[in-house]
């Protein structure tokens, strides 16, 4: 994959997934997505951030069609890749099935502006998955431990806790309903490569909050006193009505 912006903190990311930690990272992160998107249906799975984390995991999505937001437009395998940004999305209302976050929340400038836009794109009872790193961890302490010079990929990013991506979730409209947590190893390739399922698993069972990494799945749930259209419904598109639509669909259509 080739990206055409190497100074975006999402492309910094993505450089950052094929070193030795991050490619073990992305690994356990992707098994965890994958179990979390395979109960989920529809016509449009959206992901912001960065291409390659969950490849496998999207790969096997039931959701008909993928798209891809980023910055810039980049070569990749998708049925349709889209140039945005994520504080004000070129949706149309109601019109995405599942939102994808992968690290979005932790690298962009206004992480609630860009819930309150997830929740608008998408439908009653749509999906958002959300990766990222937790501040109280092994990891969070770990950044904070590093000096300002220091701070490159993946600690130059905005660590919190799931505690309070939880309440934006919930004060953007979602009920959260999946929170799991990983990596309960210190951020040390070799803790990694040589393994530390022993270690991982006494995390989960004693220290479940304490996980580097947390994935959330909320679903937004809407209160109306008006019917919903039932699923065999026409769809909306997924573009708003002033958008330039792509004239062919293609892994390089963007608007």
């Amino acid at each position: 994959m080739t990206v055409s912006n190497d100074h975006t903190p999402f492309a910094g990311l993505q450089n950052w997934y094929r070193s030795p930690l991050g490619h073990r990272v992305a690994q356990l992160e992707g098994v965890c997505v994958r179990r979390l998107l395979s109960t989920s249906f529809g016509y449009y799975l959206l992901q912001i951030g960065p291409t390659e984390l969950c490849r496998e995991a999207l790969a096997t999505c039931r959701i008909r069609h993928q798209v891809l937001l980023t910055s810039a437009p980049i070569s990749r395998g998708a049925e349709l890749t889209i140039a945005g940004v994520e504080t004000d999305l070129p949706f149309a209302a109601d019109s995405i099935d599942a939102v994808l976050l992968p690290h979005t929340l932790d690298l962009t400038s206004d992480p609630r502006r860009v819930l309150c836009e997830v929740e608008r794109v998408l439908i009653p009872d749509g999906r958002v998955i959300v990766v990222g790193f937790n501040a109280v961890s092994f990891w969070g302490l770990w950044r904070l431990m590093l000096t300002a010079r220091q701070q490159r990929m993946p600690w130059c990013g905005r660590f919190r806790t799931a505690t309070q991506l939880e309440n934006w979730l919930v004060s953007a409209g979602f009920v959260v309903e999946v929170r799991e947590h990983l990596l309960f190893c210190p951020p040390l390739r070799r803790a990694y490569s040589a393994g530390c399922l022993p270690f991982e698993s006494l995390g989960q069972r004693f220290l479940p909050f304490f996980g580097g990494i947390y994935v959330i799945r909320a679903v937004k749930r809407v209160a109306t006193l008006t019917p919903i259209k039932p699923i065999w419904a026409r769809r909306c598109p997924i573009l708003p009505s002033t958008a330039v639509r792509p004239t062919t669909r293609g892994s390089n259509d963007h608007v």
